[in-house]
């Protein structure tokens, strides 16, 4: 996301918009201070780090290491009283400023340059460890590139991407000892409440909260239609469903973790939604039938096993290549996606309406909502044309991009506006004119095919490509 903040009239400050105009100032203003004071503390914090590291060295009373564990420990805990705080949080801040000054220093530059944000920067160094250090200049720089690119919660995936590939050791080799260590914990908590939490790989626990997520809908729409048919409603999972004197039942008052976390307890306890809300009688009915579903994004070469290079569960994490081919092996259908060898986006499909076809190649396009900082997935949002078509907006992928109900109701209902400026790049105007660039979603892995011979048009047109592409 790219914001350029002055790209408005100051003129419009007296207009609508002008009970905000202060209030933006006054927020640039703090964040350009609080910049500044976050630069210096990581310069003081090293200084210290490094400070105690030389005057070890220089000691002779005891072990030499011994002397930098005990000389950073007493200044931790003079930092630490100074800033009301405990001494193991203070060491540990002055390890990471010094991981950052001195082997992050181009990382360290691009913050100071405003280039990326604090955010960005412990992001790039927690991925980063465990690479070489004659390839830490390497990956500074390709970090760097990626962090322009997105806030720092979207940037995740392609950084873990970057250092995989820099690491000695394979990402399959990296699974297979993780995954020797999953297990289910249970921690309890205070108030008749406890915590379970299971470390899983990322196709079964996407698929897990995917069908929790698609159980739990199904819960709060049918309990909304129910409204008037209090008999057939019940309660969905044996909790209470209305709020205490709602004899006629009404909408369910849970939210969606509530609704996820219910559905979760039942399933594991009992194999099966105790009731089944959007059957209307304790037997099995359609909530049961709802499965999970993941997109996964693999190339040619990892699914025909010519490589093992990790596949990508969309809006989630890498998969290790043997379960990506796993699941192709019991997928019905798979389709094949023609990408610009260039700029690596789908190529343009036209039509009037959006095909199924389209409707894929957006959702490799998109992966996300591409609102700035959203990162709801493509299949849980909505197609949106970018120019209404009601305001003669063609129905193509390049007018057409995936919104949440959240963000699709504000570019309705509100000031914002949004274009796009090409390749699938949005462009968003706050009502303040303040402008954000998202740029197309970088994909994990996607492969080019081989050029084949095909007349030239466009998919539908005679001679041209098909509509829908044959599967590969």
């Amino acid at each position: 996301m790219q914001a350029t903040g002055d790209e408005f009239d100051d003129r419009d400050a007296a207009s609508s918009e002008s009970p905000y105009a202060s209030i933006i100032d006054r927020l640039t203003a703090a964040d350009d201070v609080l910049h500044a004071a976050q630069i210096e503390l990581t310069r003081v914090l090293a200084d210290a780090g490094r400070t105690a590291l030389e005057r070890a060295a220089a000691a002779t009373s005891r072990p030499r290491g011994m002397n930098s564990d005990m000389e950073m420990r007493s200044i931790a805990a003079e930092i630490a009283g100074l800033r009301r705080s405990h001494d193991r949080r203070a060491q540990n801040e002055i390890d990471h400023a010094l991981t950052i000054v001195d082997d992050y220093p181009a990382v360290f530059d691009a913050w100071r340059a405003r280039r990326v944000t604090r955010e960005h920067v412990d992001l790039v160094v927690r991925t980063g460890c465990g690479i070489a250090d004659d390839l830490r200049p390497e990956y500074e720089q390709a970090a760097i590139a990626i962090c322009e690119r997105d806030i720092a919660s979207r940037v995740r995936e392609p950084l873990r991407n970057l250092a995989a590939r820099l690491r000695p050791d394979s990402f399959a080799e990296r699974h297979l000892a993780a995954s020797a260590k999953r297990g289910v914990w249970v921690t309890h908590g205070d108030d008749g409440m406890s915590e379970l939490t299971a470390t899983l790989p990322v196709l079964i626990a996407t698929g897990i909260h995917d069908r929790l997520t698609a159980m739990a809908q199904s819960v709060k729409d049918a309990r909304q239609t129910a409204s008037t048919r209090p008999d057939a409603a019940g309660e969905a999972f044996g909790l209470p469903t209305s709020a205490p004197g709602d004899e006629a039942g009404g909408p369910d008052l849970r939210t969606m973790d509530q609704l996820r976390a219910d559905a979760f307890g039942d399933l594991l306890l009992g194999g099966a939604p105790v009731v089944d809300p959007t059957y209307g009688t304790d037997a099995p009915g359609p909530l049961g039938a709802i499965r999970a579903r993941v997109q996964v994004v693999v190339t040619a070469d990892t699914l025909t096993g010519v490589d093992n290079a990790p596949a990508e569960a969309a809006g989630a994490s890498l998969i290790d290549a043997d379960s990506a081919r796993e699941v192709a092996a019991r997928s019905a259908t798979w389709d094949r996606l023609f990408v610009d060898p260039v700029t690596r986006t789908p190529v343009e499909t036209d039509t009037y309406r959006p095909t199924a076809s389209m409707r894929r190649l957006l959702q490799a396009r998109d992966q996300h909502c591409r609102f700035p900082g959203c990162r709801r997935a493509a299949i849980r949002c909505e197609i949106d044309h970018t120019i209404d078509h009601a305001l003669g907006g063609h129905t193509h992928i390049f007018n057409l991009a995936h919104l949440c109900q959240r963000h699709h109701s504000m570019k309705q209902f509100t000031k914002w506006q949004v274009r796009q400026v090409g390749g699938g790049v949005l462009e968003w105007t706050s009502p303040r004119g303040r402008v954000y660039r998202e740029d197309v979603p970088v994909p994990s892995v996607c492969f080019v095919p081989e050029p084949v011979s095909a007349p030239p048009g466009r998919p539908g047109d005679p001679g041209g490509p098909p509509d829908d592409p044959p599967p590969f």
